[in-house]
């Protein structure tokens, strides 16, 4: 039996994995209509509500890896999380420019322990 466990699972991608007390999993912005502050805004809230369905939250994210469509987008990102990020919980993170969908301007790639 495996310890795999696989939430909203689709051909190509499943919405998170966890594995041994760690969650895999990737936020988009919702509605990418919105301009980068919204999008960052959205992502940040994502990520909040799928660490409380494992239980878990920002205390406990383990690596996060920000791709940017614009590197210029780095100041907001950086407000945002410093505000978002609990003192002292900082998570390893790396931010890159990448080609991302149309509209879509930050994708963010997270690893996070749970408290199962």
């Amino acid at each position: 039996m495996s310890d795999i466990e696989r939430i909203g699972v689709t051909r190509r991608w499943s919405d998170a994995v966890i594995h041994r007390g760690t969650a895999y999993f990737v936020e988009v912005a919702d509605d990418p209509n919105q301009d980068v502050r919204g999008q960052i805004a959205q992502i940040l809230a994502q990520i909040d509500a799928r660490l409380a369905l494992f239980g878990s939250d920002r205390t406990q994210l383990l690596q996060v890896l920000v791709y940017l469509a614009d590197l210029a987008d780095g100041a907001t990102l950086n407000e945002l999380w410093d505000n978002w990020v609990p003192m002292g919980h900082a998570p390893a993170r790396a931010c890159v420019q990448v080609g991302l969908s149309p509209g879509y301007r930050v994708e963010m790639v997270i690893t996070a322990a749970t408290k199962s």
